[in-house]
């Protein structure tokens, strides 16, 4: 499906989708010197609502300062140009990707004699992995890909040259027909998806990678860890091996895009009873019933399109 809209914020203005335009020559085409987000909006009583909408540019600036890019503008205007874009185009819900990138000027590997652009999108786009997984799971392999190195690059950081990775890692998932793959990290330990973190529940625990696994620290992996806990659920952060996986009771992908996504197959290897469990089931629910505003927004994750 082409995602597009008819209206994009670039460089401090709203401008016609089709207007925004960048050199072929723009330093983050040849050497991925860009940093983005994944955002959603969902819909709910009161119209389109941001998810964790200050944690995410908080993230956004972040990367940068890791990426040495200063954002030429502040965390309020950014803020208030994703909200801009989904009234524009008029989304009741939306997948927000706002993009930080060096434009042209030279072509030198080191980027910061590039200048710094800033695009924000809105889009319609439904569930990353289909509409049926989030009930009935999906299949997965263990990748032959490995998560860069901590010394070689930022697992913090979304910079847009290291999701070639993730590339790799997805197209191999999909050649081999499985909808996703789990990747381990240089010392074979789990790390994360292609675009997701990933828990595990064993014995009515939930376990995920810590952060030194190469993993990014994801915005709805924190979220699901809240909400865990405020179930009655144990939530530890530990090192976790491929074996393990086979031996779960439950697994689940979560991110922006994937939400939480249960797994149901590990390298043909079936996952606890073969499809959702009713740990991830209950988070699942809870979690959507919060984005989708049919009970109360308690940890003030929402902000309004429409205020």
């Amino acid at each position: 499906m082409t995602m597009r809209a008819d209206w994009i914020w670039m460089n401090g203005k709203i401008i016609p989708w089709d207007d925004a335009k960048v050199h072929v020559f723009a330093h983050a085409l040849h050497y991925g010197s860009s940093v983005f987000e994944g955002i959603r909006a969902y819909d709910t009583p009161h119209g389109a609502a941001v998810f964790r909408l200050p944690e995410h540019v908080d993230r956004l600036f972040n990367s940068c300062k890791i990426m040495r890019m200063p954002v030429p503008y502040g965390k309020e205007e950014i803020s208030e140009a994703i909200l801009e874009t989904i009234r524009r185009n008029e989304l009741p819900s939306a997948y927000i990707r706002p993009l930080v990138f060096r434009g042209y000027e030279t072509l030198g590997v080191d980027p910061r004699a590039c200048p710094v652009e800033v695009i924000v999108g809105s889009v319609f786009w439904g569930t990353y992995l289909g509409p049926e997984a989030l009930e009935n799971g999906v299949d997965v392999g263990v990748s032959s890909w490995r998560r860069y190195a901590p010394d070689t690059a930022s697992s913090l950081a979304k910079i847009g040259g290291q999701y070639v990775n993730s590339g790799f890692t997805a197209m191999e998932a999909h050649d081999k027909g499985y909808k996703e793959d789990i990747v381990l990290d240089v010392y074979g330990y789990v790390a994360e998806g292609s675009g997701e973190n990933v828990y595990m529940v064993k014995d009515g625990t939930l376990i995920t990678p810590p952060l030194h696994n190469s993993i990014l620290r994801g915005i709805t992996r924190d979220s699901v860890m809240v909400l865990a806990k405020e179930l009655g659920y144990e939530v530890r952060e530990e090192t976790m091996t491929r074996d393990m996986l086979y031996l779960a009771d439950e697994l689940f992908f979560c991110g922006t895009a994937a939400e939480l996504t249960p797994i149901r197959t590990v390298d043909g290897i079936t996952i606890g009873a073969g499809k959702r469990g009713p740990i991830t089931k209950a988070i699942q629910e809870r979690f959507f019933a919060i984005v989708h505003g049919q009970a109360e927004d308690v940890y003030g994750w929402l902000t309004f399109a429409n205020k």
